[in-house]
């Protein structure tokens, strides 16, 4: 066990002793494993236990007894991963369709997250067992830019920037129909008053949801869209297109698979050959957690998008 040994100076005299810890602990450290760490015991102020909020008085020990990490049950995977970048704090990948971000029932085994513990070694822990260094998520039919946190003090930073809107993200949705060339839908997202497996403008509880498209190409009976969110809510993009009238191509939850018979045969083949939701997550920019470093990330597009499109684009010409 690491034990470290910490002097309460004249200028923290009567401050809480979490916030006196949290400051000589350092960055690696929150202030809720600060907390825990006192309820444990594991802190103490003059060789006694002592409270969260207890005020402290110079010349006051506090010792930290850091209790050794315990180990991850989740066993890492050597799984195919297209890493777009990487360095001691976070790591950036083009997460495939059909993979699960992390675990949840009924996916155990095969996530992101056991294919990252495997290429990184570790990751961040302030995510929790199931979910270290997750801070954001992509549905699993979604493919494109996603990035987990290495270290805690990345995880700290990307929590606050994804919560301030500081993380900006675009998509590219293949919609069916005909959408204006440019529009907004700005309407609060929360669970569906009926079905719980889907969400809904319309639930009790919303949380607000702004997402901005403009339309790139049009293309016997589809539209391409580069959707811009500033939020970014539990199937965001779905709704607010399958609700304004324009529902993502083969999206099987929010009406996406209604008029594919409608459209030219080659291409409904292509549709139903990539089997998933047309929807791609192209863009990610953001300062980077630890340096300030501005940075932007681009996903190519994946091979079963682009034979859509290049369907798609057959069939507008014919």
């Amino acid at each position: 066990m690491d034990t470290r040994y910490f002097q309460v100076s004249e200028a923290e005299a009567g401050r809480r002793l979490d916030l006196v810890a949290l400051g000589l602990l350092g960055p690696e450290f929150s202030r809720s494993q600060v907390q825990r760490l006192i309820r444990q015991g594991c802190i103490t102020l003059a060789g006694r236990p002592a409270r969260a909020g207890q005020k402290v008085m110079a010349g006051q020990d506090i010792a930290v007894a850091l209790p050794p990490p315990e180990p991850s049950r989740l066993v890492p995977e050597p799984l195919h991963l297209e890493i777009l970048y990487e360095d001691e704090d976070l790591v950036v990948v083009n997460k495939a369709a059909g993979m699960v971000v992390h675990p949840a029932p009924g996916h155990s085994r095969g996530t992101l997250v056991h294919g990252l513990l495997h290429h990184c070694g570790q990751l961040a822990q302030v995510g929790g067992e199931l979910r270290p260094g997750i801070v954001h998520r992509l549905d699993k039919d979604t493919s494109g830019v996603l990035l987990a946190a290495k270290s805690d003090r990345a995880h700290r930073a990307l929590v606050a920037a994804f919560a301030a809107g500081r993380v900006h993200k675009r998509y590219l949705a293949l919609v069916l129909g005909s959408p204006p060339s440019s529009g907004q839908v700005e309407s609060g997202i929360g669970r569906h008053p009926v079905d719980r497996k889907r969400m809904s403008s319309r639930g009790r509880h919303t949380k607000p949801a702004l997402s901005r498209w403009q339309v790139r190409q049009r293309l016997a009976g589809l539209s391409l869209l580069e959707v811009e969110i500033a939020t970014g809510r539990t199937h965001q993009i779905r709704v607010h297109l399958s609700e304004a009238g324009f529902p993502v191509a083969m999206d099987p939850v929010y009406g996406g698979r209604r008029g594919i018979k409608r459209l030219a045969p080659p291409l409904a083949a292509a549709l139903k050959a990539a089997g998933r939701q047309m929807l791609h997550a192209r863009r990610l920019a953001l300062a980077h957690p630890v340096s300030g470093r501005e940075m932007e990330f681009i996903a190519p597009l994946p091979p079963d998008f682009q034979q859509v499109l290049a369907a798609a684009r057959e069939c507008a010409r014919a």
